[in-house]
């Protein structure tokens, strides 16, 4: 996986070309992007020799050299080919110039063209990072979705002691690798996701379904893979392939998710409801086609089985439940009454009239409800990053409790 490490004016500008080894001793393709200032820290050599990759220090090319269209558009290649984006250090100015949208060069630039994860580590002076300015900076950030990971204190470089000092380049490290999902925290769990939709057949021929493909379940799958857990996936029908390393199960009906959800529920430790299970069938399926010269059908319902409402009774101890609720309206309202009533440990609700989010796109917005009413409303991200913070709140939740085995 390709990241970039955009590296700024500061003196903690040096550690970051430790933090170029431990990101390649983890596997990552690093490239590293340098303001102005912090080529006066450190020679853009020197990541070059470590990262194996030219240095970018300059909007348009190199410095003293006529810029050319690819020098030009640089910036927009780059970000298409992104995981992630680390900033480290990053100086209280261009925390600013993030949090505020300003782009006047590469690196600033850049953050605004990717859509990958973004990952930021502060680090300035202990009253610099206390002022009020940089509180709301990053504020703003958190608010947008960016990971910041938070400076320690200490004695810092201008003699004053306090909270200022760059993390550990083991946090950061940990943070990037939380982003991509492969973060290795969730190995020994056994995950049970389910996706896509239920199609509840109507004759032989027609049936009733709705538009979901499967994209955010599929995603949770993935993301639990890469962060060290088996996955089961019990998908309904859908276009994806399945995800490497996990294993699946295809069903159709409602009827059929249900069975397969029971079935392997007793050997998950955690389990996440994303599919969009069909509430209603028809009563009565015809064994042939209804015809139209017959007039119009008189279509009877029945409810399906509410798969959660079965397994939220059974769990067994330390069994983590997550469901999903997609909404149109009093979105978060209703996700908080789904959470209480089918006693599950946490909601993912969105609204999907949003633009980017919901069915049929690679992105969602989505806001996480939780027991005690808290609620993280979350920015427009891809569903893969979406299926990151998920676990993350899962992994959160483990490392809260005390861990107790569940039977297989």
């Amino acid at each position: 996986m390709r990241i970039a490490l955009g590296v700024t004016g500061g003196v903690a500008a040096y550690k970051a070309a430790e933090l170029v080894r431990l990101l390649q001793d983890r596997g990552l393709d690093v490239q590293v992007i340098m303001t102005r200032n912090a080529c006066q820290f450190v020679r853009p050599l020197t990541f070059a020799a470590l990262s194996g990759h030219r240095v970018i220090t300059e909007m348009f090319g190199e410095e003293g050299r006529e810029a050319n269209v690819e020098s030009a558009i640089e910036h927009i290649a780059v970000a298409e080919s992104l995981d992630a984006l680390l900033v480290a250090p990053a100086t209280a100015d261009v925390v600013a110039k993030i949090a505020h949208g300003l782009a006047d060069d590469f690196l600033t630039t850049l953050v605004l063209a990717t859509r990958a994860p973004l990952i930021v580590a502060p680090a300035m002076n202990v009253n610099m990072w206390e002022s009020a300015a940089t509180r709301h900076n990053i504020a703003v950030l958190r608010e947008r979705g960016v990971r910041v990971v938070e400076p320690e204190a200490g004695p810092l470089a201008c003699g004053m002691t306090g909270p200022g000092r760059l993390a550990s380049l083991e946090a950061i490290t940990a943070a990037v690798l939380a982003a991509l999902g492969i973060a290795g925290d969730l190995k020994g769990e056994t995950i049970l996701v389910t996706a896509g939709r239920t199609e509840e057949p109507l004759d032989a021929v027609r049936y009733l379904a709705n538009r979901s493909s499967g994209k955010m379940g599929y995603a949770v799958a993935e993301a639990g893979r890469r962060r060290g857990a088996r996955v089961i996936l019990v998908s309904g029908p859908t276009h994806l392939e399945a995800p490497a390393g996990v294993q699946i199960e295809r069903v159709r009906t409602a009827e059929e998710m249900a069975e397969a959800v029971l079935r392997h529920a007793g050997e998950a430790s955690v389990v996440v409801m994303a599919a969009a299970v069909a509430d209603f069938r028809p009563a009565e399926v015809d064994s042939g086609k209804i015809k139209r010269g017959n007039g119009p059908p008189i279509l009877r319902l029945e409810p399906t089985r509410d798969i959660l409402a079965e397994i939220s009774p059974r769990r067994r101890p330390g069994q983590l439940i997550v469901g999903f609720a997609a909404e149109t309206d009093h979105v978060v309202e209703n996700a908080a009454a789904k959470l209480r009533q089918k006693n599950l440990d946490l909601v993912v609700a969105n609204d999907v009239t949003q633009a980017g989010a919901g069915f049929d796109v690679d992105t969602n917005i989505v806001t996480l409800v939780f027991p005690d009413g808290t609620v993280k409303p979350l920015a427009k991200m891809s569903k893969l990053e979406v299926a990151a913070r998920i676990l993350d709140e899962v992994a959160a939740i483990r490392a809260r409790t005390a861990p107790r085995e569940v039977a297989g």
